[in-house]
């Protein structure tokens, strides 16, 4: 049935030079490329390798959860190390990459995990409509019934709701030592199922014991691949700033941290440095409550997403009319489209299944700026946090891809 809605002109706003939304660069340098080009590099065999990486025969790939390629940039002194791998290498495959839309950790995991876009892996946001009328927390794969988080594991198993094979999983097959190294509260969460299956997991609760854990790894006679996470870089950009104080003192750790796993790189080692996404420092001035502002309330039957993404799922008949109303409210403050213009121009990549086009809201909003839409009753702590991330800004899209050999 063709679309009757009306169209919401154009993206960028008259009369005010911006640069729009940057879109991912699916199938080039976009984070989907990247496992899929490292286990080429391993040899694994039917791998691609868009990102053009060289042979290795041990890959450490470190993701830095909210190191975007902007921030580094902009706090170079107090990374030395990784800076000096973003300004002066020559390696093949290194440079900057898209993070996809939305550009949330559990979308981007998904994308690392699978060496796909969203629109085939299926998790499309911090939380969206995956079944039965309610949202999934894809963080923590929970549904909120009667007031209260309801673990959705066996009702929405993870590899229904991702049933792509990992590239972690096929590698595994090929004979690659695969390690995966995180909090231990994440060994069997549902995000790890859905977007790191297929690897040995490793618990690791600090950058000591992450470090060590790679560097042992790296030891192994091959071929292996060694995943390790660190959130916390992140979590302080969320609560303090990115570029606050102590999310700077967190970056300078970080950097020794790489720099310790890069001296231990053996002769045919390869070492990979990544993030899931960038950030936005939000201030209380830009933030547009949908749980209280009866403009943004109205026709809608489900909210998804984040402050900086969301899925807008309408109520039977309201589509046009909560398209019109969110266009209004937030004016230049974001790009507010049709969720078939959404798919259309490309910010989830392909979609060839409907049970992943299903997720997509009605409405799908990108926010620009500095600006959030938050939900002070339904998301109380997140709604609070000066850092946020989720859209198709420069600042969260583009993400580093460090490349250090042994």
């Amino acid at each position: 049935m063709p679309d009757t809605r009306p169209d919401p002109g154009p993206l960028l706003p008259r009369g005010r030079p911006d640069p729009g939304p940057v879109l991912p660069d699916y199938g080039g340098r976009s984070l989907a490329g990247l496992t899929p080009s490292l286990f080429a590099a391993l040899g694994v065999p039917g791998m691609t390798n868009p990102l053009g990486i060289r042979p290795a025969r041990r890959v450490c790939l470190l993701l830095v959860d909210g190191l975007g390629a902007d921030q580094l940039t902009a706090h170079a002194d107090d990374a030395p190390f990784l800076s000096g791998l973003a300004t002066g290498s020559t390696e093949p495959g290194a440079g900057r990459l898209t993070a996809g839309f939305p550009s949330s950790t559990p979308v981007s995991l998904s994308t690392l995990g699978t060496g796909a876009p969203p629109g085939a892996h299926g998790v499309l946001g911090v939380s969206f409509e995956a079944s039965h009328g309610f949202l999934l927390d894809a963080l923590r794969w929970t549904t909120h019934r009667g007031g209260k988080p309801v673990d959705q594991r066996e009702e929405l198993p993870p590899e229904w709701v991702q049933p792509l094979d990992t590239t972690l999983h096929v590698a595994s097959r090929a004979g690659v030592q695969v390690r995966v190294a995180s909090a231990p509260m994440f060994d069997g969460s549902g995000l790890t199922r859905a977007a790191l299956r297929g690897g040995e997991f490793r618990g690791v609760h600090a950058l000591g014991d992450l470090a060590a854990e790679l560097i042992t790894a790296l030891r192994d006679p091959g071929p292996v691949f060694c995943y390790g996470y660190h959130a916390h870089l992140d979590a302080l950009g969320h609560v303090y700033g990115p570029g606050s104080l102590a999310w700077r003192m967190e970056l300078a750790v970080v950097d020794r941290v790489a720099a310790l796993v890069a001296e231990a790189l053996p002769p045919d080692g390869l070492l990979a440095v990544t993030a899931d996404h960038g950030m936005v420092e939000v201030p209380e001035g830009e933030r547009f409550d949908a749980d209280t502002d009866g403009v943004l309330r109205a026709g809608v039957r489900l909210l998804g997403g984040d402050p900086r993404s969301r899925h807008v799922y309408t109520e039977p008949g309201a589509t046009a009319d909560v398209l019109a109303a969110w266009t209004e409210r937030l004016g230049e403050h974001a790009w507010v489209v049709p969720g078939e213009r959404a798919v259309a121009d490309g910010w989830f990549g392909p979609i060839e299944s409907a049970q992943v086009r299903a997720r997509v809201g009605d409405v799908v909003v990108a926010v620009r700026g500095t600006a959030a839409v938050i939900r002070s009753k339904a998301e109380k702590f997140l709604s609070l946090l000066p850092g946020q991330h989720g859209s198709l800004t420069a600042a969260e899209q583009h993400i580093p891809l460090l490349l250090q050999r042994g």
